[in-house]
C-alpha cells in the first residue's frame, strides 16, 4: 500500500472512529467561525445597508475601499489584531491575545467587508427595483434598506454562508493571533499546517476532509438558498 493510500485509510478511521483530538479541532473550528459570522454579520449588514442608501461626500471612495477590504490577506488581519493586542499595544490589558477570543476578533474583521459590500450590493439592486414603490408608502431610505433585507433573506442566507466559509477555511489571522496552542487555539486550518510539517499525515488529511466535507455542505446551503420556496417544494415531491 503506497503512503497515500495509507494516510487516507488512517484518516478515514480518524473520523469514523470519533477520534477525540480531531473533534475537538473541528468543534473549536466550528465555534470560532460561527461566532465570527454571527458578529461580522451585526456590523456588516448595518454598514452595508447604511451604505447603500446614504449619500455624503466620498460615499464612492468609502465604498471602493470596502471592495478593497475584499482582497485584505488574512495574514494582515492577523498582524494588525497582533500589534493591537500584544503586551504593548492598546488593548493588551485585555489579556486576549493566543486565545480563541482573539482569533474570533481576527476573523470577524476578516468578514465584516465581505458582509458588508455583498449587502450593500442587494440593497442598491433591491432599491433600484421596488425602491419606488417603498418611498411612495413614506418609507425612509435607512426604513428601506431594513425591509429589504429582510425581504431578500435568502439572498443574505448566501451571504451569510459565504462570510462563514471565508472564516472556517483561512489559516493565516488564526494562526497569527492564536498561536497554534494544543487543545486552546489549534484549528482545523493551523492544525493541518502543523501536522504536516510534523509528518503525521493520517491526522492531517482527516482534517482536511473534515474541511472539505464543512465546505461542501456550506456550498449546498448556498445552492438551496438560491432556489425559490416553490422549487424546494416541487423537489420535496
Amino acid at each position: 500500500m503506497n503512503a497515500f493510500a495509507e494516510s487516507f485509510s488512517l484518516a478515514l478511521a480518524l473520523i469514523t472512529g470519533a477520534d477525540a483530538t480531531l473533534w475537538r479541532i473541528v468543534g473549536l473550528s466550528l465555534r470560532v467561525s460561527a461566532t465570527a459570522c454571527a458578529l461580522g454579520a451585526l456590523a456588516g449588514l448595518a454598514l452595508g445597508a447604511w451604505l447603500a442608501v446614504a449619500r455624503f461626500r466620498g460615499h464612492g471612495a468609502v465604498v471602493g475601499l470596502l471592495n478593497t477590504l475584499l482582497a485584505l490577506p488574512s495574514v494582515v488581519v492577523g498582524l494588525v489584531v497582533y500589534l493591537l493586542l500584544s503586551r504593548s499595544g492598546p488593548l493588551g490589558s485585555l489579556g486576549i491575545l493566543f486565545t480563541p477570543t482573539a482569533m474570533v476578533v481576527a476573523q470577524t474583521i476578516l468578514v465584516v467587508p465581505l458582509i458588508a459590500a455583498l449587502a450593500r450590493q442587494l440593497v442598491a439592486d433591491a432599491l433600484r427595483e421596488g425602491g419606488d414603490e417603498l418611498r411612495a408608502m413614506g418609507a425612509g431610505r435607512w426604513t428601506s434598506a431594513l425591509l429589504l433585507l429582510l425581504h431578500e433573506r435568502l439572498a443574505l442566507l448566501t451571504v451569510l454562508l459565504t462570510a462563514f466559509g471565508r472564516a472556517v477555511a483561512e489559516v493565516g489571522a488564526v494562526m497569527v493571533v492564536g498561536g497554534n496552542i494544543d487543545g486552546v487555539t489549534r484549528v482545523m486550518t493551523t492544525a493541518i499546517a502543523l501536522e504536516t510539517s510534523k509528518g503525521d499525515l493520517p491526522l492531517a488529511l482527516a482534517l482536511g476532509l473534515v474541511l472539505l466535507g464543512v465546505v461542501g455542505l456550506i456550498n449546498v446551503g448556498v445552492a438551496f438558498s438560491r432556489r425559490s420556496p416553490a422549487a424546494w417544494v416541487g423537489a420535496a415531491a
